[in-house]
């Protein structure tokens, strides 16, 4: 193998590895805010709250939107911020 293509295969692999880190929310626990403040933020949205739970290091809270849609939506747990959702047959 020459160099060129070894510094490929490193390359893609770190970032595959990278990529697959972006899921998890690296956060100490020390700086989370509380499930409360996990509660707020999902109702100031207007949805309804079925269930919190911690996932990967993230809070991962269960609802329903007001048209009565299920989708669960993964929060950064020291700002609150969405980083994602998820929706599936489990939350019809």
């Amino acid at each position: 193998m020459t160099t060129r293509a070894i510094t490929t295969a490193i390359l893609i692999s770190l970032s595959a590895t990278a990529g697959l880190a972006d899921d998890d929310c690296d956060v100490p626990m020390v700086d989370w805010q509380p499930r409360q403040a996990v509660r707020a933020m999902i109702e100031e949205r207007g949805w309804k709250l079925h269930r919190i739970k911690i996932h990967d290091g993230c809070y991962e809270a269960y609802v329903t939107d007001a048209a009565g849609k299920r989708f669960e939506v993964i929060v950064d747990p020291a700002t609150l911020a969405i980083t994602g959702f998820e929706t599936d047959r489990r939350h019809r």
